[in-house]
């Protein structure tokens, strides 16, 4: 048993983890609600409000997607997000044909104002908080929620919520792309102008290493990479002309939760206290709030799997809990089904009740960072956040996150990390329970969801008709307007409003801005 204790255990971010760890001197860490904010970016953290649970749904048509968030709110969840199908996260209306294979398949399509409308038929805008994962056409989606809640007679300065609106990690990890880098980044940063102008209370971004932690990167490299996009961003948007402490408070991040508890707790802990200090003392902003990396957490859906899926039940229990002792301003926990499909009625309520028993049942949010102090989350925590600064070093050596994406230095990281990963899972160095250990023969029985062909096809015929309702004349003028934004240096987002206010497609926006941009293929 000695010799077997003294074999050498690693993170998958090659921290090697220590058979126990004792006190050091270390200097305190202040306390929550204090710079750098380690333990928290609020002095009580959840005695005061707890995480929002914001489970992600979208799927075949806006109604059967309204139907599932009525449902979701009616069990509890605190908040809206939206999943986009491919089509819209590509900018094509869903009657492209390079659009109809995936009309509806894992999200919802929008693809005109009345889509949006029926998105959010009977829900009041101003008493929730929407989440919107989307990116290349993000201003467009926004700008779509205003309409609705002007609509309602919601003020635009009262909307709550956030579009993920983070173009950089699409080039380095995901792939719905549209434009090449340099105009993806004017958008955003005509989004950030735009939203402290009319929607002031919207985070503009959310920075996110969700994606390029599914795509394989480590704890490490989620930390780097998404920090250094944030870099970029704010510089982008200073460059822009924008003042720093009116736009930071708005920025938010996304991150994973994967199944190494500890590893994942220090993650965001280290996390914090970087951001903390990449604005104050790199950017010299002012404002508190500015200082804080707020940030939603979705449990890892790379780590779920088809073999086995009830054991996706435990995986996604342990991975919320991670979040929760990090200190999420938001969570999403996915259904043990996902797998296999998008979730059914009964996979995403057990994956709300799993959050709401973390909340209501366990005591973890009775205090502040209670594993604060823990010998060995603190020394994590540390080692993280040096092993993160000399990527960051690298990324800006590199000219920063723009230039190493172009080069493709970010991708072949998180692709190397990624090859390796599947080397230990294969050899057995790494467990994945029911996959390369403690294997069944088994048939799968869990129900799958399956998407209504009918109604897909009837999404695709309502937008052709909403097409041949157009005031032709009127959205041609309009788009032209949007045109001669984007060739010029004017903000786009009020001329894209306007084209959306006379009918105007996304595809069709998108589409004059392909005229202009051209389209981003990788080297």
């Amino acid at each position: 048993m000695a010799e077997k204790g003294r074999r050498e255990v690693v993170t998958d971010s090659g921290i090697v983890i220590e058979p126990v760890y004792r006190a050091k001197e270390r200097p305190p860490e202040p306390d929550p609600g204090e710079y750098p904010f380690t333990r928290g970016i609020y002095p009580t953290m959840y005695r005061g409000r707890r995480w929002t649970m914001r489970q992600y749904a979208g799927f075949s048509s806006a109604e059967e997607t309204n139907r599932r968030f009525r449902l979701l709110l009616e069990r509890g969840q605190t908040g809206l997000s939206v999943a986009f199908d491919l089509p819209t996260q590509l900018g094509y209306d869903s009657d492209h044909p390079a659009a109809r294979a995936e009309v509806g398949r894992v999200g919802v399509a929008i693809s005109t104002l009345d889509d949006m409308r029926r998105l959010f038929d009977g829900i009041d805008l101003s008493s929730v908080t929407t989440s919107m994962t989307i990116n290349a056409p993000a201003s467009l989606l926004l700008l779509l929620y205003q309409i609705v809640a002007e609509e309602q007679g919601v003020d635009p300065a009262k909307l709550g919520g956030t579009i993920q609106n983070d173009i950089l990690k699409e080039y380095a990890a995901r792939g719905t792309y549209i434009f090449p880098p340099r105009p993806s980044m004017r958008l955003v940063t005509d989004t950030f102008a735009y939203c402290r102008e009319h929607l002031p209370n919207w985070n503009t971004i959310s920075i996110s290493g969700y994606h390029i932690r599914e795509a394989g990167a480590t704890a490490v490299q989620e930390i780097a990479f998404t920090l250094a996009n944030g870099i970029a961003y704010v510089q982008a948007a200073l460059d822009a002309g924008l003042d720093l402490d009116d736009f930071a408070p708005r920025l938010s991040f996304f991150f994973a939760a994967h199944s190494t508890f500890f590893e994942e707790v220090a993650k965001f802990r280290a996390a914090r206290r970087m951001w903390a200090k990449i604005m104050r003392e790199r950017f010299g902003a002012k404002n508190p709030r500015s200082w804080m990396l707020r940030f939603h957490t979705q449990t890892g859906g790379c780590t779920l799997t088809a073999q086995q899926p009830l054991n996706n039940v435990v995986r996604v229990a342990f991975q919320a809990l991670a979040a929760v002792l990090g200190g999420t301003q938001s969570l999403h926990t996915n259904g043990f089904d996902e797998a296999l499909a998008l979730p059914t009625e009964e996979a995403a309520t057990l994956a709300l009740r799993t959050q709401q028993i973390i909340s209501e049942e366990t005591g973890v949010a009775d205090t502040a960072d209670p594993l604060g102090g823990s010998y060995f989350v603190e020394t994590l925590t540390d080692e993280l956040e040096q092993r993160a600064w000399a990527l960051i070093d690298e990324v800006e050596e590199r000219g920063g996150a723009v230039a190493a994406i172009e080069s493709g230095f970010i991708q072949d990281q998180i692709a190397d990390s990624a090859y390796k990963w599947e080397l230990a899972v294969a050899s057995g160095e790494r467990t994945v329970v029911g996959v390369n250990k403690y294997r069944v023969e088994e048939d799968v029985s869990v129900p799958i969801m399956r998407i209504d062909e009918e109604s897909v096809q009837r999404q695709i015929k309502r937008v052709i008709a909403y097409r041949e309702r157009q005031d032709r004349a009127r959205v041609a003028a309009a788009l032209d307007e949007v045109e001669a934004a984007a060739r010029g240096t004017d903000n786009l987002l009020p001329p894209m409003k306007a084209a959306l206010l006379a009918g105007a497609t996304v595809g069709e926006i998108c589409g004059r801005l392909r005229e202009v941009w051209g389209e981003y293929r990788p080297a």
